[in-house]
């Protein structure tokens, strides 16, 4: 089987993990954890960061960082992966899910908008969601595939109504928006993921990035089970959510490779593109005017209701195609959720095809699976 996407450790892993044994620094604490996160930092254009132990983790904590409480609401997209939201859930609130822009599979800010100015009204210094009589907040907005929504729009809406912005920033390391990093595009905090299908990894993890003081050093204090001193005093119910120096030496060996990778995958995103461009059934991935994306995975959006029959041709071929996220609204734990209109997302989802993208996939190997689409689009 040609592989969706597999991590590539043919870097200084391995000279790193054996440097963690031999210093036996395998936990918590270790000088790869502070070195890591300053690779992160550096490269998210970001003043800090601070390592955790997964990308729900961290949204997690900075949800709770920025002032999310029970009971309350984030807006999000539901075309996202279900962690985003089961992060909201772990602060005891409620994700409000909104549909998305069709140029960018990312929140739309023209509906944050209308939603609030039509479903929320101001009581004492509050934005309250009429209809649940709940707070409204934070805006969550998620870099669907790597590629960051249209912040200084979802920015401007945050600010007139004074709501905090955590990113899901979870596979955009190494993307731009109109020329600025992931982690100055306005929001209070953005999460990045190193699980291990992310263009670089860690084995597992995420990173919380932002500016130095304030929610930030929050993050870090909950994150380490809100400690005080060097005994046992904590202040605040925190959480155990500290990266490990183990995953750290392997997240600071693949940062090192970070323009390499990102690279190879925006190669292997062009060649399918191209690749595709004559079948009219086939439309790209988004390439919102805005946006550089990470091009964390690559495919295609099938136009017609064919999609299941070309991924099983391709898996019989011992290709790896695989379908994408069923929007949140759609799951058990969220059916009951407030939520906009969901036109686009319900009628793209199932017709998301993701196709391998490892940074090593060979090039002889592209060729093969596109030749094996085209191929599917002729005899069909």
């Amino acid at each position: 089987m040609i592989p969706l996407a597999i991590p590539d450790l043919t870097g200084n892993e391995a000279r790193y993990l054996q440097e963690c044994i031999e210093s036996t620094f395998v936990s918590s604490v270790g000088p790869f954890v502070d070195k890591f996160e300053r690779a992160v930092a550096t490269a998210a254009g970001a003043e800090s960061a601070v390592a955790v132990s997964s990308g729900t983790s961290g949204l997690h904590v900075a949800l709770t960082a920025v002032g999310v409480k029970r009971d309350e609401l984030v807006i999000t997209p539901s075309f996202t992966f279900i962690a985003t939201a089961n992060a909201i859930s772990h602060c005891g609130a409620t994700p409000w899910l909104m549909d998305i822009s069709r140029t960018s599979w990312t929140l739309d800010p023209k509906l944050l908008q209308s939603s609030i100015e039509r479903e929320t009204e101001v009581k004492n210094n509050d934005l309250i969601h009429l209809s649940t009589g709940r707070r409204v907040a934070a805006i969550l907005p998620v870099y669907t595939l790597g590629t960051p929504a249209d912040m200084d729009a979802i920015i401007d809406v945050a600010t007139v109504y004074g709501l905090p912005v955590v990113a899901d920033a979870a596979a955009a390391l190494g993307a731009t928006y109109r020329d600025r990093p992931i982690g100055n595009l306005g929001a209070d905090l953005s999460m990045i993921s190193f699980n291990g299908n992310k263009t670089v990894t860690a084995g597992g993890g995420g990173v919380v990035v932002g500016n130095k003081g304030g929610a930030l050093d929050l993050v870090r204090h909950l994150s380490t089970t809100a400690r005080v001193g060097s005994d046992y005093t904590h202040d605040q119910v925190g959480f155990n959510y500290r990266m490990t120096n183990l995953q750290a030496a392997v997240g600071l060996a693949q940062m090192e490779r970070l323009d390499h990778m990102v690279a190879a995958k925006r190669r292997i995103r062009q060649t399918y593109d191209e690749g595709f461009s004559e079948i009219s059934s086939l439309k790209p991935f988004p390439l919102p005017a805005w946006a550089k994306g990470a091009d964390w995975f690559s495919g295609c959006e099938v136009t017609f209701e064919n999609t299941q029959a070309l991924r099983n041709h391709l898996r019989t071929l011992e290709i790896d195609a695989r379908p994408f996220w069923k929007p949140v609204h759609l799951q058990v734990p969220y059916a009951d959720a407030p939520k906009t209109e969901m036109n686009i997302s319900e009628d793209l989802w199932q017709r998301v095809l993701t196709l391998p993208c490892s940074t090593q996939l060979t090039a002889p190997d592209q060729e093969h699976i596109i030749s094996e689409v085209r191929a599917f689009y002729n005899g069909a």
